[in-house]
């Protein structure tokens, strides 16, 4: 099954894959942040959408 890119959401809701840009989409989105923002908080802690949150709440 293919992922189907139209959908809103990740299909991993626990990672974030900066290289789909649905996901990048959402994530900024839900976090308010930037697509910069993001991609640093996901340089600094990894991909683990837990983290990434828990980094641009700090």
């Amino acid at each position: 099954m293919s992922d189907n890119k139209t959908l809103r959401a990740p299909q991993d809701s626990s990672r974030i894959a900066m290289g789909e840009d649905y996901e990048v989409e959402y994530w900024t989105q839900k976090f308010g942040v930037s697509r910069d923002r993001l991609q640093q908080a996901v340089n600094a802690v990894g991909n683990s959408a837990e983290a990434v949150e828990r980094y641009l709440r700090d």
